[in-house]
């Protein structure tokens, strides 16, 4: 009997998928929980492995990397090895087919050729940038501006060509198409020379005089990683009932014990203040699970002790990701901070997975490197609240003699779902993570 193989859902909002490429071949024998093949959705690109076994059969209407699919469509079969191969059901469950002319091997959604016909772009000399050489609205963007007869090429000095593999991210396409830069022309500072977004505005300020554009407008096309973002910004107001408390923290013994690991010259990463409080704060839920917890249509659902997974904010180039390191009550200190840059380089490198954003009971986002003191941050929905970090500056205190001395403070932004947990609660769980703070070692201790 022939078994379905069908595009899954990688998270809770996700609708449809991009098909990337498959990781077994027409005909190969296929073991349950082997790679079958990879997709792209939900921020992530991630190994599907295959749920039953067979033989692999791709029907020739299969399909192409780069192709969309709604959530559920069928895209091949597993097989006996006698049994014959049936026909693609349901055709019309993919979406925005990608075109493939097999001609000249130009891979380009509808919407692409259509913008390529509309400014005037042959799509034979625009430069591929998407996966597996798909053709990305901002490749034509790009191609327009540097094909263009009134445009001038930007001169960048001390600065060639590079190869045919050099890639950029997103953000730094956008801007070099913006500023009438070509991308290709510079060297990345990303992993495999990757161009990033600063390596083009550093660029900028080499261009000459009459690049500019100053006071005009520009259209920046919205991506697919940027409008799910969007849509779980959007979704979080919609669905919760958000409150932001704000309150400070004396953080002088969390620098001192920061500066305790410092100076040692061990081979483990240094906890950075955000690990420390991450750890502190998965203590502290334990005693305020509700802020932990997550609405369903009958019933508050409380995590375990070794369900406090704890997400992390990360600004990438692509987007805001938030890798979740797992069972953080359980994990030392050095062990959290280990793991954290482990998930900070992946969200950087494009490499996370969607597997490690899910799961999380708790975020915690940090904007004190920017300066900023105190903010209001978003919920993760379905989780019931997430946690901001000002800045750590030294203000003056006035101590229960009387006396003003200068001190370490920290300020706190708690956002928390109103449905779940009521004020006097939030409020006991931020007086705990202050105690915590400005005690972390004796806590860390006792945890």
């Amino acid at each position: 009997m022939a078994q379905e193989i069908i595009i899954p859902r990688l998270g809770w909002s996700m609708e449809e998928g991009t098909f990337v490429a498959w990781l077994k071949s027409e005909g190969d024998f296929v073991k349950r929980g082997d790679a079958l093949f990879e997709l792209e959705g939900e921020k992530a690109t991630q190994e599907i492995e295959a749920v039953d076994e067979g033989v692999l059969r791709i029907p020739p209407t299969g399909p192409k990397p780069g192709s969309v699919h709604k959530v559920g469509a069928i895209i091949g079969y597993l097989v006996g090895a006698n049994d014959s191969i049936p026909a693609l059901a349901n055709p019309l469950q993919q979406v925005n087919i990608e075109v493939v002319n097999e001609a000249d091997s130009i891979v380009a959604s509808p919407s692409v050729r259509q913008l390529a016909r509309k400014v005037g772009v042959q799509l034979s000399q625009v430069k591929a940038t998407g996966p597996r050489g798909r053709i990305l609205q901002e490749d034509v963007h790009q191609a327009k501006v540097i094909f263009s007869e009134n445009a001038q090429e930007p001169v960048i000095s001390n600065v060639s060509i590079m190869s045919s593999q050099q890639v950029a991210s997103p953000r730094a396409r956008r801007l070099a198409s913006s500023l009438g830069i070509d991308w290709r022309r510079l060297i990345g500072s990303g992993a495999g020379g990757r161009v990033r977004e600063c390596d083009v505005k550093a660029a900028s300020t080499n261009l000459p005089s009459h690049i500019t554009t100053a006071g005009k407008a520009q259209r920046i096309p919205i991506s697919k990683k940027r409008r799910l973002i969007a849509q779980r910004l959007v979704a979080s107001r919609q669905l919760t009932v958000p409150v932001t408390l704000t309150t400070k923290a004396d953080a002088t013994n969390l620098v001192n014990l920061r500066n305790q690991f410092k100076s040692t010259n061990g081979t483990h990463p240094i906890p950075s203040f955000q690990d420390i409080i991450t750890k502190l704060v998965a203590e502290v839920l334990k005693e305020h699970l509700f802020l932990a917890g997550r609405w369903e249509e009958d019933a508050i659902v409380l995590p375990g002790y070794h369900e406090m997974n704890i997400g992390m904010a990360v600004d990438t180039e692509d987007g805001l990701l938030v890798p979740v390191i797992r069972n953080v009550a359980g994990l030392t200190l050095r062990d959290v901070a280990a793991q954290s840059k482990s998930l900070v380089q992946q969200a950087r490198e494009g490499k996370i997975t969607a597997a490690q954003m899910q799961g999380g009971v708790f975020t915690i986002t940090n904007l004190g490197a920017f300066g900023i003191d105190s903010f209001t941050p978003v919920i993760n929905y379905p989780e019931a609240a997430i946690l901001g970090l000002g800045a750590i500056r030294k203000e003056p205190v006035f101590l229960d003699d009387g006396q003003v001395v200068a001190q370490l403070q920290l300020e706190l932004s708690l956002t928390f779902d109103h449905r779940i947990v009521d004020g006097a609660p939030a409020a006991r769980f931020l007086q705990s993570l202050v105690s915590a703070i400005a005690n972390p070692s004796a806590f860390l201790l006792g945890a």
